[in-house]
């Protein structure tokens, strides 16, 4: 019985990991990574392994599927789950999945051709346009306890882990509304426009949706794991986890009417998502200095990692 697709994936990322990123077969020599995205609907982790290309210093993966009339499911899954987990040799880090748009795609497109040039036939057998996909690496890591975070430092201690955390989702939403305002007063090279107004754009979009992500992820840690731990350990604690869990579900409702701005993508209200964004940033910087003056004493006596791990 010939192996099945999901089978022969599998096994070339057992391969990969096992030897330190080197894999036989049909992919022996070449350039390969693992990627790892969230299911579209699913919710669960998928890795496949993807040849890719390194152009004008940037990380990049075409969503070719061989040539298919469809995109692969990665890339599906990518677009409502930007936040992705890349393996290169032996390293490993998340990375926000940007496909580009415009001249940009051309433009790298045909960089990836020159590098690999079966990319072209793939192209030349469909009538879909290959997806040049961007794999920016901010120097992220995978959130461990309490949530997604960028370490400049290595983290001691509990606290330390939280103020990671925080400060990249800072640094993520200045981003976001730098772009968001360059875009709008046509600075970034709009793609199309939305009632007169420049479109937000694809990496605008994939840069909401990964802060969002990233946020989920860090208050549903807190949420599940660090408050109810806290509230065991100092119950003086209560009243103020109480009020921090009712600013999650705050800031919350404010993300999610993000989400739904640019889910459809051609039909986003530009001024509608900056005025949202806006919300969204006081509501978000409020809590989390509030976070910070209330917890951080008692974190820095928590070592982190945890012992044991």
């Amino acid at each position: 019985m010939p192996m099945s697709s999901l089978s022969f994936n599998q096994a070339v990322v057992e391969e990969f990991r096992a030897r330190g990123g080197r894999v036989g077969g049909p992919f022996e020599g070449g350039d390969l990574l693992l990627l790892t995205t969230v299911g579209e609907r699913s919710g669960r982790e998928h890795t496949v392994p993807l040849g890719f290309v390194r152009a004008d210093g940037l990380l990049l993966v075409v969503a070719s599927a061989a040539g298919a009339p469809e995109h692969p499911q990665w890339y599906r899954n990518l677009l409502a789950h930007p936040l992705v987990r890349v393996e290169l040799g032996t390293e490993v880090f998340d990375a926000t999945a940007v496909p580009a748009e415009g001249d940009r795609r051309e433009r790298l497109f045909e960089a990836v051709v020159r590098s690999a040039p079966g990319y072209g036939d793939y192209q030349r057998n469909t009538a879909r346009l290959l997806p040049v996909v961007v794999l920016e690496h901010p120097g992220a890591g995978a959130g461990t306890g309490a949530g997604v975070g960028a370490p400049a430092r290595e983290a001691a201690s509990l606290a330390d882990k939280l103020l990671e955390v925080h400060d990249w989702l800072r640094a993520q939403l200045r981003q976001l509304r730098a772009e968001t305002e360059a875009q709008l007063a046509g600075g970034a090279g709009s793609s199309g426009s939305v009632g007169g107004a420049p479109a937000l754009g694809l990496q605008i979009r994939q840069h909401c949706l990964a802060f969002c992500q990233g946020l989920t992820v860090h208050h549903t840690g807190e949420d599940r794991g660090v408050f109810p731990a806290l509230a065991r350990s100092r119950p003086e604690l209560r009243g103020v986890l109480e009020q921090l869990a009712e600013e999650h579900r705050t800031v919350a409702r404010l993300k999610d009417e993000l989400v739904a701005l640019v889910s459809g993508l051609d039909s986003a209200e530009p001024e509608a998502f900056r005025a949202a964004l806006a919300r969204t940033a006081d509501e978000l910087e409020a809590h989390l200095a509030h976070e910070e003056q209330e917890l951080l004493p008692a974190l820095a006596g928590i070592p982190f990692p945890p012992p044991g791990r």
